[in-house]
């Protein structure tokens, strides 16, 4: 509203005053205060304020109240329960200045707060607690008095003058008579209030409280002298606003003394148990790797628990005794300059009503370590007081148990959250039991000053540290134990006192003052183990570190223990840290660690060291500790102290090493850790955390060989004895030392004067053994010791180079010059020294040519030399092959076990010849050799020559062999082991050389497949009996070929045969041109094919090369097809013709796509055409019925008329040729092209006029409808256009009569065009919607066969003649002649009656459901929703047909009118119907239902078509079929009951893919295969066995189905197997589950699988599935069901193709 119209509005008002209910304003709010002694506190207040130094406080009872009005004594003298005495009235007195007038005057003035601003009440309300206890208080002061009373709502004040008395009394008094009689306030909690309450009084200095005549309690409080203090220079005196500034600090010491009735004890509370620690450290914040580290390395403690103590048996108490108690306390109580500016200062003093002060003054009660002792020691005193200490509320809360509390004045309710009550000039709410930290103004006032609140707190904290450092540094370095242990105290209680804990009822309390105690200052002192020292300098205890960190301040353990609550408040202010590495780093910088340092600083690091990881981690660091850290060892300032840098050391000893055998006064390097401090810890230890090594004993002798010692004991070229102690060592560890060690050492070693030899200290290579001395002048070994050289020292002695034999340049030279040794008498001494032969000498003497071979007899000895690999060991067997021997000699006997011949072999001489040498000896030209070779090989081939790889020798010619009776000499390739295949003239094995050589060998027993195949193709058998025997041997070897060989073998020409009169020349054919058997030669089949038998073993290898037993389907059609009429002619005549005709039509299966091609395109169908006998013709034309005559002829199948109208045929079957009338014959001519004669037939009715209501037109309009049921009762073989109930409904059949009727039927067919006109009792025309008519000729009986006929042409899809004839003799036959000829009449009808009442009521029931949808969509406009194609029924909101019995039906009994057919090639959704035409033709060879059925018009179900929807997207369709999809789920039932409408997919092509009227059995859960539930049906016998009995067949339907679920990206769980005994059952779909039958798959794909073959069975179960699918878009059997079947399978069929490919 605009401000000037406000003030225009405003003008024109008038005023009206404010009414308030005093009552309800007193008791709801002034009254109404949640502390406890509220009242109490509010009159202690006022009492200061008045400057009162004493209080009384008398609780009366009415009984002493009448006594004392009567001036009687008590007789009762039992003293009563204070905790239930029940009292009259409250008394409270004070000796203040009496009540002046303005007093007199506020306190009858609501919200009038005193505007003096050193007083406390600010808000004029603190009176009015009285009326929360009482209904009429009366003040007296002075010689006045007022009293209060009500007028209703209304209070009033009555104000009067005492009677005079002598002398006015010094108390004012307020009486409080209660309104109803109460006990007394907790006496013992009320004295702790009182004590805390005067504690910050500025005048109160004595409070007594009395029950009746008896004091209770007599509190006294004493002040000392006030000390000024000064401010710490490290405190900030001026918060960061600063609107307050501190300028003074002081402390006075206080004394209250209570005295205290022992009645007083028994009313109090039970003492509150010790809270627990404050706040949990929170989690350091990371500073570094290693920072981190060190965080955790802090160890905990556990409290101990206090021991127990007996329970003592209380002394009597006397109530009324007197105890007196006391408590020393400081008061810190500093002042502080206020400068506000001026709107803060306007708004508190329009809070307040008071001027803001200058000044403000803040104090704080401390209690110091020695007076909080003491009193705890007074208070242990007193057994008898059970409730605890008077002074427990007041003296330090050293434990946080809340009990000390913010003071304005009188206690608050607010808690400070430290160990000392404060008061200041704090604004508190209005019922002023807490501070006021919501209204803006005031919050700030009391922020600022809870900020001074901390910075007092620090201030005195910082006193308090500096009174500690001064006490011990007063003491110096002679401080006592006792005096070091009372600084610990004293430190440990200020910091217990100085903790902060969580304030209440407002946290926020202890929070800022805890944030202002600890940022007021710099730094933070405390005590460590050095003295008090600023906490940045100190760091956490930790027991890794005390060993070897000595000069590092630490937190005491005292501390960490009784002080907890401050270190972990430290710790989160990140004041405190754990040891860093920094800390380590810098002190080991500064001083050198002694030997127990160091081992402490070494294990410390090797405890981080825990893992690989960790190690990982500090390795970035150790160098860094390396380097800083520095060992001193032995004694300080003697010769034999050393002082070590740790990152020098590189080594270690271990002495359980082999360089541990090393003497402890050897030398050894300086970059090894000294023994002294190693031997303190596991050399792995040290290993892995310094990535030290041990030292090795290759490492200590490199260090003496190569080291000068300056020490000439330790040299080893000069000194024998320390040469024989090193060898010595060497010797004790040389058998565990590797074999790289040992390289080492004999690196060292092998150029290293250290052999004490004869001759003096030599090297190793000028040294030898004594067994080596054959020339008696060399240096031989010679230890100083006289020791004998063996053992583990001869072994090292070898290794290092000493020799034991001679050179063997020498040996040769002098065996060469004295021609003294033979070649035996070299080996036998090479023996002898060989263990001492280098691989270089031996691989010398391999090379050198040192060795004769024997002579031939009779032949002069060669002085050629020859290499031992060059020879063979002398054996008779190789002199027999002509092979070079060694020459041995005779002086000594050769032996291949010998050591000699041992040596020999190892420098190469051959035992026996290589394979190949022996195999080429085996084809030598020399027939002698070639025998011995040959047997040598066949005994030794399993011995010696193990990797003989036949094939490696297939062109070898060394076999010896027979080849058609004559000697030969064969390879690998050519020789068989089978003797029977030599009489085909094939290379065999001789028979000489034993049975097993050709095993031996790898010689084939058989000629492989390929060699038989390009036999049988080169060399034909010539005659009968050769081919028997050739095929009776290659029968034993048909596994021997496989598939696709057999194959080429069928169309290989070399079975012989000859003409049927067995004279003329032989010829070959193919096998798959033969068929076996004699009887048929005679018969018809014989002047076609041609027939063999070679016996029953030649047969079976013909057999499996394609012969046949007799001729298939496909080959007779095939020779139908060459030359039909030769085919008519051979059959003799049109009998034996129909027989094969009658064949080929039921195996027309069988036959191959092009086979049907051409048999369409082919005269080769036998045709009839039948003309009226000759001597009949006028019989015929007079009576018109006759004998025929037939003519045949062969014509295709589109010049031949099948007669399926008897009728039609009478009038034209002598023009037309026709099919023989066999069904079988005619489906055969329909499927390959033949013309129905009913569909060439073209009938038109002309009628008169009708005639209305005829009687003769109603009976038979009954007549059919009560005959049907017994006629549909016995009909089972073709489909009905439409239902019973439908028929049944009214107005869908009717019967019509007319005047007369004529048909005139036209055929036009070829060249045949005829029409001709005849006369009938009734007709059926045919009308494509409407109700199905019958029209009756009124001028004639009606034909009942004709009736019969034109009814069936109407409801069948197919009729049969023979159907007509059926229902006229039910039509013309009376009822009870039926039952005379077996028709259950009555029975027949009442079934029919009762499913046409249910079928009724269910579709009312559907009707009354629909309505109600309908009518709930009109009221309640739905939400709109994004549908991506108008389906007819959203995937399964309603239950789908095929259900169980919870689910709808889907007929369509209820509809009166047979639905519009929509437009020709089109599907309700707008889809032009060419695109289903490719799936329909799979679908009816599957026995699916197509499309075009649904477009014929048969009355049924169907969508209504709106033409001017336009064309639907393609990609609305993909979108329902993947929801489709996305619909199946898994069946979660174990047991599915009966269906009553079950959606069934059949084989039978008439009855369609889906049978609603078929019924299942209930099927029960069994198990799993993979992922896929399996169900049986009752009937199904040893369930518990069936998935065992069929896991192979299981396990194949397994892996269709998965492959099924990947083409359409199913869940394989939403598919399920099921079996039943019989049925035609093949799929069904229930609530988007599917179900497929175990027993189809088995009986028509699983044969063919097993084989690998799954195409057939993934396609035929591709598109059952995807009919199932389509269920879940659409529930009835119509166009748009078939539209989305078509639809799924075209969107899936490349994967299909995909899936089948890979497979």
């Amino acid at each position: 509203m605009a401000l000037q119209a406000r003030t225009q509005l405003w003008a024109g008002g008038h005023d009206e005053t404010v009414e308030v209910n005093q009552r309800a304003l007193i008791d709801k709010v002034l009254a109404r205060y949640s502390g406890e002694f509220t009242v109490f506190r509010e009159l202690l207040q006022n009492s200061d304020d008045a400057q009162s130094k004493e209080v009384e406080i008398r609780f009366e009872t009415k009984t002493f109240l009448e006594n004392k009005q009567e001036e009687q004594s008590s007789l009762d003298t039992r003293l009563p329960n204070l905790k239930t005495a029940l009292v009259h009235q409250w008394t409270f007195k004070n000796d203040g200045i009496v009540f002046r007038e303005e007093d007199w005057s506020r306190l009858k003035k609501i919200a009038e707060g005193n505007p003096d601003e050193d007083k406390i009440g600010a808000f004029g309300v603190g009176f009015y607690s009285l009326f929360s206890v009482t209904e009429e208080p009366f003040v007296t002061s002075g010689g006045e008095w007022m009293g209060f009373h009500w007028r209703k709502d209304q209070l009033l004040a009555r104000r009067g003058k005492l009677p005079d008395a002598a002398e006015p009394s010094k108390w004012t008094s307020f009486e409080m008579t209660l309104r109803e009689d109460t006990p007394i306030p907790v006496a013992f909690d009320f004295t702790r209030f009182l004590a805390s309450s005067i504690t910050f009084m500025n005048h109160l200095s004595t409070v007594s409280v009395y029950f009746d005549d008896k004091r209770l309690t007599k509190l006294t409080k004493s002040a000392g002298t006030p000390k000024e203090l000064g401010l710490p220079k490290t405190i900030n005196v001026s918060n960061r606003s600063r609107m307050m500034t501190l300028n003074k600090l002081k402390s006075t010491s206080l004394h209250i003394q209570a005295d205290v009735m022992r009645w007083v004890y028994t009313s109090g509370s039970e003492k509150a148990p010790t809270p627990s620690a404050v706040k949990p450290i929170k989690p350091a914040a990371p500073g570094g790797f290693f920072a981190s580290l060190f965080s955790g390395l802090t160890s905990s403690s556990t409290t101990p628990q206090p021991p127990t103590t007996p329970i003592e048996i209380p002394k009597p108490v006397d109530p009324l005794k007197t105890d007196t108690t006391s408590v020393s306390l400081t008061i810190f109580s500093a002042e502080a300059d206020v400068r506000l500016d001026q709107k803060l200062a306007a708004e508190l003093h329009r809070s307040t009503k008071k001027s803001v002060p200058k000044k403000i003054k803040y104090e704080l009660i401390y209690t110091g370590m020695d007076e909080y002792k003491a009193s705890k020691a007074e208070d242990e005193q007193q057994t008898f007081a059970t409730s605890g200490s008077i002074f427990q509320g007041l003296r330090a809360d050293l434990d946080g148990m809340g009990s000390t509390r913010i003071f304005i004045g009188h206690a608050t309710s607010q808690t400070t959250g430290i160990g000392g009550h404060m008061s200041a000039r704090f604004l508190p709410t209005v019922e002023r039991e807490s501070l006021d930290l919501m209204d803006r103004n005031v919050a700030i006032w009391n922020k600022e000053l809870l900020n001074i609140g901390g910075t007092v707190a620090r201030a005195v904290y910082e006193i308090e540290m500096d009174n500690i450092k001064q006490t011990a540094d007063s003491a110096g370095s002679t401080k006592t134990s006792e005096l070091q242990s009372w600084l610990m105290d004293r430190a440990v209680h200020v910091l217990k006192f100085f903790t902060f804990h969580q304030s209440t009822p407002s946290a926020d309390v202890s929070s800022l003052m805890e944030q202002a105690f600890f940022n007021c200052a710099s730094g933070f002192r405390i005590i460590s183990t050095t003295g008090i020292r600023d906490v940045a300098d100190i760091r956490l205890p930790d027991a890794q570190f005390s060993s070897f960190l000595k000069d590092l301040p630490v937190l005491p353990e005292e501390i960490l223990t009784s002080a907890r609550p401050m270190v972990t408040a430290l710790q989160n202010r990140k004041l405190i840290k754990a040891i860093t590495f920094s800390d380590v780093l810098k002190e080991l910088s500064n001083r050198p660690l002694s030997e127990d340092e160091s081992i402490a600083c070494l294990t410390w690091w090797i405890s981080l060291n825990k893992d690989g990881e960790s190690a990982a981690r500090l390795d970035s660091i150790r160098k860094q500790l390396l380097d800083a850290a520095v060992l001193t060892i032995g004694v300080v300032g003697s010769e034999n102290q050393r002082i070590i840098p740790l990152n020098t050391i590189q080594t270690i000893l271990n002495p359980r090493s082999m360089a541990g055998t090393v003497p402890s006064d050897a030398p050894f390097p300086l970059t090894m850790l000294p023994p002294s401090i190693s031997k303190h810890f596991k050399p792995e230890q040290l290993t892995f955390a310094f990535q030290w090594s041990e030292l090795t004993l290759v490492e200590w002798l490199r260090f003496i060989a190569t080291v000068e010692s300056p020490n000439p004991e330790y040299d080893l070229s000069k000194s024998p004895h320390w040469a024989e102690r090193v060898l010595g060592i060497l010797a004790r560890a040389w058998p565990s030392l590797s074999n790289t060690m040992k390289d080492d050492i004999m690196q060292i070693l092998k150029s290293k004067a250290c052999i004490p030899t004869s001759h003096g200290i030599k090297v190793p290579m000028e040294s030898y053994f004594a067994n080596a001395d054959i020339f008696h002048d060399l240096p031989i070994v010679k230890l100083p010791s006289d020791a004998a050289i063996k053992g583990n020292l001869e072994r090292v002695l070898t290794a290092i180079g000493v020799r034991k034999h001679v050179e063997l340049q020498i040996i040769f030279t002098r065996m060469i010059k004295t021609n003294e040794w033979t070649i035996s008498d070299l080996i036998k001494y090479l023996v002898s020294v060989k263990d001492s032969l280098s691989s270089e000498e031996k691989a010398r003497l391999k090379l050198t040519n040192a060795f004769f071979a024997e002579s031939a007899p009779g032949t002069p000895k060669s002085n050629k030399r020859y290499r031992a690999n060059e020879l063979f060991e002398p054996s008779p067997i190789f002199t027999q092959l002509e092979l070079p021997v060694i020459d041995w000699g005779t002086k000594h006997k050769w032996r291949s076990s010998s050591e000699e011949a041992k040596f020999l072999f190892d420098l190469g001489l051959q035992r026996y010849p290589s394979l190949t040498t022996i195999i080429d000896l085996c084809a030598s030209p020399k027939p002698q050799i070639r025998a011995v070779a040959f047997k040598y090989l066949s005994d030794n081939i399993k011995t010696k020559y193990e990797g003989y790889d036949p094939q490696e020798f297939h062109s070898k010619k060394f076999i010896p062999a027979s080849k058609n009776s004559s000697p030969y000499l064969g390879s690998t390739e050519e020789v068989l082991s089978g003797q029977e295949w030599g009489a085909l003239g094939l290379p065999v094995l001789a028979s000489n050389v034993g049975l097993d050589v050709g095993s031996k060998l790898g010689l084939r027993e058989h000629p492989t497949a390929t060699f038989m195949m390009s036999f049988l193709e080169n060399s034909p058998p010539k005659d009968m009996s050769q081919a028997t025997l050739v095929f009776s041997l290659m029968s034993n070897r048909i596994s021997d070929f496989s598939s696709s060989q057999l194959q080429k073998l069928s169309q290989i020409p070399f079975v012989p045969t000859k003409p049927n009169n067995d004279k003329g020349a032989v010829t070959h054919i193919r096998p798959s041109q033969c068929y076996f058997g004699h009887e048929g030669k005679e018969g018809f089949h014989s002047k076609l094919f041609i027939f063999i038998d070679f016996g029953t073993s030649a047969n079976s290898f013909l057999n499996a090369c394609g012969a046949k037993r007799e001729p298939s389907v496909e080959e007779i059609a095939l020779m139908l097809l060459v030359d039909a009429h030769n085919f008519y002619q051979l059959a003799g005549g049109p009998h034996s013709f129909l027989l094969e005709l009658r064949n080929i039509a039921v195996n027309s299966r069988l036959l191959s796509n092009g086979t049907l091609a051409r048999l369409k395109k082919s005269p080769v169908l036998l045709a009839l055409q039948r003309r009226v006998a000759s001597d009949e013709k006028t019989k015929k034309d007079e009576d018109g019925d006759g004998d025929w005559d037939y003519q045949y002829d062969l014509m295709r199948p589109d010049q031949i008329i099948v007669a399926d109208d008897s009728n039609a045929l009478q009038l034209f079957g002598d023009q037309l040729f026709v099919a023989p009338q066999e069904d079988i014959l005619e489906a055969f001519y329909i499927m390959l092209g033949s013309k129905r004669l009913s569909a060439l037939v073209q009938e038109n009715h002309e009628v008169t006029q009708e005639i209305r209501n005829s009687p003769q037109a109603a009976k038979i309009h009954a007549l059919i409808l009560e005959r049907l049921p017994l006629f549909l009762h016995e009909h089972t073989h073709a489909k009905t256009k439409t239902s019973f109930a439908w028929l049944n409904s009214s107005g869908n059949f009717t019967v019509k009569a007319f005047g007369k009727i004529s048909v005139v039927k036209s055929l036009k067919f070829g060249s045949v065009n005829l029409s001709k006109r005849q006369a009938a009792s009734a007709v059926g025309p045919k009308v494509n919607r409407g109700p199905l008519q019958i029209w009756l000729a009124n001028d004639v009986e009606p034909d009942m066969y004709e009736v019969a006929t034109a009814f069936n042409r109407l409801f069948f899809e197919s009729p049969k003649a023979n159907d007509a004839l059926l229902f006229m003799t039910i039509l013309s036959t009376d009822l009870q002649a039926l039952k005379r000829r077996g028709y259950n009449v009555e029975r027949i009808e009442r079934k029919y009656r009762e499913e046409r009442a249910e079928q009724r009521k269910a579709a009312e029931e559907r009707r009354a459901t629909e309505e109600g949808k309908v009518k709930a969509l009109m009221s309640k406009p739905p939400t709109p929703i994004p549908t991506p194609v108008a389906t007819p029924a959203p995937v399964p909101t309603n239950p789908l047909p095929g259900s169980f019995p919870d689910m709808h039906r889907h007929t369509n009994e209820h509809d009166n009118v047979p639905p519009p057919i929509p437009e020709k090639g089109l599907i309700p959704t707008g889809r032009p119907n060419s695109m289903l035409n490719p799936f329909s033709k799979f679908g009816r060879r599957l026995g699916l239902k197509g499309s075009e059925d649904n477009l014929r018009g048969s009355p049924g179900p169907s969508t209504s078509h709106n033409p001017n929807q336009g064309t639907t997207p393609l990609g609305n369709i993909s979108a329902n079929i993947d929801m489709a999809i996305k619909a199946c789920r898994p069946e979660s039932g174990n047991l599915l009951r009966n269906r009553e409408q079950m959606q069934q997919v059949k084989e039978s092509l008439n009855e369609g893919y889906c049978d609603i009227s078929g019924r299942a059995d209930d099927l029960q859960h069994i198990g799993t295969v993979g992922a896929l539930k399996v169900y049986l049906s009752a009937d199904v016998p040893n369930k518990h066995t069936f998935l065992a009995d069929r896991s192979a067949s299981l396990q194949r339907f397994l892996g269709i189905v998965t492959s099924l679920a990947r083409i359409y990206s199913l869940p394989l769980a939403s598919l399920h197997i099921f079996y039943d005994l019989g049925g035609p059952l093949i799929a069904f779909n229930r609530n988007a589950s599917i179900f497929l039958n175990l027993r189809f798959y088995e009986a028509w794909h699983d044969s063919e699988v097993a084989l690998g073959e799954i195409s057939t069975a993934l396609v035929s179960w591709y598109f059952t599935l995807a009919h199932e699918i389509a269920h879940n878009l659409v529930q009835p059997h119509n166009s748009e069901h078939e539209f989305y079947f078509a639809a799924i399978c075209e969107k899936h069929v490349l994967q299909l193709g995909l899936e089948a490919s890979r497979r």
